[in-house]
């Protein structure tokens, strides 16, 4: 007889006040320009030495480029009066002397600076792609199968990219022509007021001007790396799907699609190339101005004989020089701002708060009895679609329970649950009397076996993959686990054998050789609770044969949820659940369901009869 469903005690689970959705997404995080620094910033002052070191030389390179031109004027006023006697002659190989020492005091400032700026950043980048990477992995499981895996992939790599570009920028672009511009301003005004003058209020108007451009520009720059990482994650989509697309006539609909965002990625980055060429023409113009101008101011007070001839390759060397490191700041602008625009995607990810996170003081479970219950849990991706609603369930310690129920009826959902992929929206759920949402998410996954319907392996070696159950396992424990599981078959007649690459997500193997390969890593970890969701969904009659024992010696001594259609399966289980729409409709063994005449039997018949007309 079938037994009755009888809700399993709730009064130690408080029920949330107003249930949340879990798919619920937060509000992306607003990401300012001092957001960016503040992180790039507190990078730096881990290395403050070598920052120091990049800072020294900066400006030991400026104020030697600032100081030469005064020796090159006074020893162009010398020539410029003739020959002279030999005290003369002396004095100008002493000037000489003297700006190849500043030329070389410069070079050594510059290695200096260039030496320092490499250690630098490159142990700036590791430690960045490290911490993002740190980061992002911590991310829930709704969170990755909302996006790409090529456009994550590309962030992380652009935010460390990003660090050294902004840093090239301000240490080896924006400082030095800072420090030069305002060494030659001051030089100028002390020679003459108003030609000093005239070059600062200059210099404020252009550098105003790059402000206000650099406003106006960043949207474009945003808008152009959001098209780039789009582009590339259709690109990782389609490369990672081409057997579907292969097999499913699929190639000229998806060039298609990828053609359309390549468009889409052509206009956001014409729209801001056309924009720097016009920023470029009006900077062209201004550079002009101030060359003429100045020019013009030191004929009419050279005339006046207010400078001498010295002045004229003094006023031309600073221009020279600030017009250069000018020109190189237009040059170096654009990819500042494209590295502001990079760094912004992954600042989004790194300010949004994890989906699913350990409470703060959260301890790690205990495992005694290894019995578990789901007490009132309430479940949606949205509200009007609820999934389980007071989901009652205890699976005793030691207990091997089958879910069973149609398509769409929250089996897998129970599952992920129990793993804290998602968080619940209502109710608890308890093992051993703790509530998993208070206790690490290490801890109880470390505590929980499961083997998926579809395992994704690495790309690594079959060892490696089999290790991942227990990676302080020996080789000789990973190949026992192996042979339990039946991948020894498969392994020997592999030219590699154990070190053997799999592929990408396991593609050199078949299905049933990837199940295999997933029981064998479950079987190594030897958790107290075990998971099998359509875990022999993959095997042909013959491996299902094989692993049928070793799944048997797997769950002994283990409390055990399995989602199974198989009917061999389904018999051997100590206690079935039937669920239908995320409600418990049946439960029994299978005796006493198939008795029941209910929709567990109306699922064995249309099960049983495929069988035995097969």
């Amino acid at each position: 007889m079938t037994k009755k469903i009888t809700p399993s005690p709730a009064e130690s689970a408080p029920k949330d006040p107003a249930p949340k959705s879990a798919a619920a997404a937060p509000a992306k995080p607003l990401i300012r320009t001092r957001d960016i620094f503040r992180m790039y910033a507190g990078e730096v002052r881990k290395h403050w030495v070598l920052f120091t070191l990049v800072f020294m030389g900066a400006l030991g390179a400026q104020i030697a480029g600032i100081i030469s031109p005064l020796y090159m004027k006074e020893l162009f006023n010398a020539v410029a009066a003739g020959p002279g006697t030999p005290a003369v002659f002396q004095k100008l190989i002493t000037l000489v002397i003297i700006i190849a020492a500043l030329s070389i005091v410069g070079w050594i400032a510059q290695r200096v600076q260039t030496y320092s700026i490499i250690h630098l950043e490159s142990r700036g980048m590791a430690d960045l792609s490290a911490s993002a990477f740190d980061y992002l992995i911590g991310h829930s499981y709704q969170f990755f199968v909302s996006h790409f895996g090529g456009t994550l992939t590309r962030r992380v790599s652009k935010f460390a990219g990003a660090f050294e570009t902004i840093m090239d920028n301000v240490m080896l672009a924006f400082f030095p022509t800072a420090v030069f511009a305002v060494g030659a301003v001051t030089v100028l005004f002390l020679r003459n007021h108003v030609l000093g003058v005239a070059l600062a209020v200059w210099i404020a108007c252009f550098i105003a001007f790059q402000i206000y451009v650099a406003h106006l520009r960043r949207p474009l720059r945003v808008a152009r790396s959001e098209a780039d990482s789009k582009m590339t994650g259709t690109l990782a989509d389609a490369i990672s799907n081409q057997n579907t697309i292969a097999l499913f006539s699929g190639s000229a609909y998806e060039g298609g699609l990828f053609r359309g965002v390549v468009e889409l990625w052509r206009k956001a980055t014409m729209r801001s190339w056309n924009a720097d060429e016009l920023i470029w023409s009006v900077q062209g113009i201004l550079i002009v101005g101030i060359n003429i101008g100045l020019l013009y101011g030191a004929v009419v007070y050279w005339q006046k004989g207010l400078i001498t001839v010295g002045d004229f390759v003094l006023i031309q060397s600073y221009l020279i020089g600030l017009f250069s490191q000018l020109t190189g700041i237009s040059m170096q602008i654009r990819r500042f701002h494209d590295a502001f625009a990079d760094a912004v995607e992954m600042m989004e990810i790194l300010e949004a708060p994890h989906g699913v996170t350990d409470r703060p003081g959260a301890e790690a479970l205990r495992v005694t009895n290894r019995e578990i219950a789901f007490r009132d849990v309430q479940f949606h991706f949205y509200e009007d679609k609820p999934i389980l609603r007071n989901f009652n369930l205890t699976v005793r310690g030691g207990e091997k329970l089958a879910l069973v129920g149609p398509s769409g009826a929250g089996k897998t959902t129970v599952t992920k649950l129990l793993l804290r992929l998602y968080d619940v929206v209502g109710g608890r759920i308890e093992i051993d009397g703790q509530d998993i949402a208070g206790v690490t998410q290490d801890s109880l996954r470390e505590a929980i076996a499961f083997v998926p319907q579809e395992p994704i392996l690495f790309h690594r070696t079959l060892m490696e993959n089999i290790r991942y159950g227990r990676r302080s396992a020996t080789d000789e424990e990973v190949m026992e686990a192996a042979k339990k599981a039946h991948c020894q078959e498969f392994i020997e007649g592999l030219p590699e054998k154990y070190d053997t690459f799999v592929g990408e997500r396991g593609v050199k193997l078949s299905g049933g050789e990837r199940q295999r390969v997933a029981i064998a890593r479950a079987i190594l970890k030897d958790a107290p609770i075990l998971v099998l969701d359509e875990a022999t969904s993959s095997l042909d009659s013959e491996s299902e044969a094989l692993i049928q024992d070793a799944l048997r010696t797997l769950m002994e001594g283990k409390t055990v949820i399995v989602i199974a259609h198989r009917l061999s399966t389904i018999m051997k289980m100590d206690h079935i659940v039937v669920i239908e729409h995320g409600d418990i409709v049946a439960q029994g063994t299978h005796k006493e369901l198939l008795a029941d005449n209910g929709l567990y039997h109306k699922l064995w018949s249309i099960q049983a009869g495929g069988f035995h007309q097969a």
